[in-house]
């Protein structure tokens, strides 16, 4: 699953939110995320700004209440998903915001890094029987062994994903190696939600063997907004998602390089027989300086036996650029 996530890149615009479903549908993607956040029942005035990027809002708190969005609009959002084809994504911030994603009738729920450890929000989320997709960002391995267990005992689907909480994340910090610790470790479906700001990471990920990609997305890299710089554009997207499911389709399909019965006839014409380069008369001893090697195979002696000639003695003359055959050589 390839998700790209819009985040808070609307800010606060209705109409900017749906031109962001409307472009993304013509990128491959799987599915467009949304943050669904109620201020009131998630935050209070005392949050602190992660980056003092606003000069607007004069809180975080302040900020959170510009990007919400009522519950008929997010159905509206929610139906544009799906007249476009796309699976509505969105994270939940509060108890509240899952019961206004669960009137939307979502399919699925994405825990966000910094809710791992919102076990009253997790065991609302499990009651729904729906699959979670769980970031791994600022959690030790404690944490989400602990949380991990937790949602196991209500039997959800479960998928975790490799995240650095950091934007963007410098290549020193995409933590690739722990996408193949998260499989050995639990088992179930793992991915890369990258913050990055660039298509690399992603596409390393999916060649160890990811197998959901989360990836936040604005319209222009200038453009305002605290996830901006940890940001890919709509254009970068689709490259992206067609490297990804290039490598996808690669990793499912392995070569074996002793099955090269496909290549035997161009093994014909791009390998190469011995020949002479220069005129050699009957009797002359063949040394390397003499041989050349010239497509195709099968008109002189393999290039690759080139050893067991020198020394040789010539049976005949033979032109410039000749081919050299076994019967060319004196034998004994």
């Amino acid at each position: 699953m390839i998700i790209a996530e819009l985040a808070q890149a609307h800010d606060g615009s209705l109409g900017t939110a749906h031109a962001y479903i409307d472009a993304l549908a013509e990128t491959g993607v799987d599915a467009v995320k949304f943050q669904t956040h109620i201020a009131l029942a998630e935050s209070s005035v005392y949050e602190p700004f992660r980056v003092k990027f606003s000069k607007q809002d004069a809180t975080r708190f302040d900020y959170w209440k510009r990007m919400e969005f009522s519950l008929y609009q997010w159905k509206e959002l929610k139906a544009h998903c799906d007249e476009k084809g796309l699976e509505f994504i969105s994270s939940p911030f509060s108890n509240l915001a899952v019961d206004w994603l669960e009137e939307i009738d979502v399919k699925r729920y994405k825990i966000g890094s910094g809710e791992v450890s919102n076990w009253l929000m997790l065991e609302k989320i499990a009651k729904t029987g729906k699959p979670i997709i769980l970031s791994s960002g600022m959690s030790s391995w404690e944490e989400i062994d602990s949380t991990v267990n937790f949602i196991k005992g209500y039997g959800n689907e479960l998928s975790i994903l490799q995240c650095t909480t950091a934007y963007p994340t410098r290549p020193e910090q995409w933590g690739l190696n722990v996408i193949v610790e998260l499989k050995n470790r639990y088992q179930i479906p793992v991915g890369f939600s990258d913050h990055s700001g660039d298509i690399f990471a992603c596409l390393a990920a999916a060649t160890l063997g990811a197998e959901l990609f989360e990836f936040h997305v604005v319209f222009d890299k200038r453009q305002f907004g605290p996830d901006t710089p940890a940001s890919i554009t709509i254009d970068q997207t689709r490259e992206m998602v067609k490297g990804i499911r290039q490598i996808q389709t690669s990793l499912t399909h392995p070569i074996y390089k002793d099955r090269i019965e496909s290549f035997q006839e161009l093994k014909k014409i791009f390998e190469k027989s011995l020949a002479i380069n220069r005129p050699l008369k009957k009797g002359e001893i063949l040394t390397s300086a003499c041989l050349e090697a010239k497509k195709p195979k099968g008109y002189g002696i393999p290039a690759k036996d080139f050893e067991l000639v020198l020394g040789k003695k010539l049976s005949r003359d033979l032109n410039q650029w000749d081919f050299l055959n076994w019967d060319d050589l004196e034998q004994g």
